[in-house]
């Protein structure tokens, strides 16, 4: 029933979404899909991030990186997508020897295509050193425009508190690259207050904004976004049913809430899907699904004009 809608995603991480089929393939396995699945047994964010390990050891050749990136191509297509943000971090890619120029040029030439829109949002990784982190600002200041329209930090936010990354998020902001950060999600709303205190202009998960009224309130009032992701959310326990997810609070309180899968092999979901679960568990209607899709065409990290190119396709 969804499949038809025309549907924008904002939070999709290229390294979540390879095919396990591909991923058998390329390792010369026969079955892999509990290594990249979470299932009922997930306890937590770390645990989740476990099922990674197997994309990260097929991402590391240019082929592999094109190919991957273009049966995503294909999977947004099937499900409707017609414009995507897609985040993953090169650190993570470099094993092999490749550079940060050889990994973003061949996921650039994967996600070439005619009908699916999409741009690249470069990682930091909360794990990884200043230093690291540095090259992938320069990165995506080399590339802002040219396939890259922002930079995301991702990585284990328990492990890694949002405010040890202030000196980064001053030198993202003083290059005018348009920042995302994931907070909220696996630890306290005031990762969200840190994230965009030094401009971040969305926020990955941000549910735990549910949590404080004032900051709620400070980012209706900047006009901050969030990247929520329902069935993501609900396997790494950072809510603790799809029932109890405050998506349908956060709406009914005016925050401008985006829908997104997250990671659509490891979480084993679609866009669609998604939709499916707010309709069933909050009553979304088809008019609502527009409202978010629009949230998402404003939200995003395109131009005046091509805001208003999607949104003309989308009505």
């Amino acid at each position: 029933m969804y499949k038809s809608i025309k549907k924008i995603e904002l939070h999709l991480h290229l390294d979540g979404c390879v095919r396990i089929d591909t991923a058998c393939k390329l390792l010369n396995q026969t079955n892999l899909k509990d290594d990249m699945v979470v299932d009922s047994s997930n306890s937590n964010l770390s645990e989740y991030l476990k099922k990674f390990d197997i994309p990260s050891l097929v991402m590391q050749t240019q082929q592999n990186l094109t190919l991957i990136s273009k049966e995503l191509i294909e999977d947004l297509k099937k499900d409707g997508v017609i414009y995507a943000e897609i985040r993953f971090s090169p650190l993570l890619h470099t094993k092999n020897g490749l550079s940060f120029k050889q990994i973003i040029d061949s996921v650039l030439e994967g996600l070439k295509d005619d009908f699916v829109k999409t741009n690249l949002i470069l990682c930091m990784m909360r794990n990884a050193t200043k230093k690291e982190n540095l090259k992938v600002i320069e990165a995506a200041s080399d590339y802002l425009g040219k396939g890259v329209v922002g930079i995301d930090l991702a990585g284990d936010e328990s492990k890694y508190p949002t405010s040890s990354f202030t000196d980064l998020f001053n030198r993202i902001h003083d290059l005018h690259i348009p920042l995302t950060v994931h907070a909220g999600e696996a630890a306290s709303y005031t990762n969200i207050e840190t994230a965009i205190d030094y401009h971040a202009k969305r926020i990955g998960h941000g549910i735990r904004l549910i949590d404080n009224i004032e900051l709620l309130n400070k980012v209706k009032k900047k006009g901050i976004t969030l990247e929520v992701c329902l069935t993501s959310n609900v396997q790494t326990k950072a809510t603790p049913s799809y029932s109890l997810h405050p998506i349908k609070e956060l709406v009914k309180q005016g925050v401008l809430v985006t829908i997104n899968t997250d990671n659509r092999t490891v979480s084993n979901t679609t866009l669609s899907h998604e939709y499916e679960l707010l309709n069933q568990y909050f009553g979304f209607s088809i008019q609502d699904f527009k409202t978010l899709n629009i949230n998402a065409i404003q939200a995003s990290f395109l131009s005046p004009k091509e805001k208003i190119e999607l949104l003309k396709k989308i009505s």
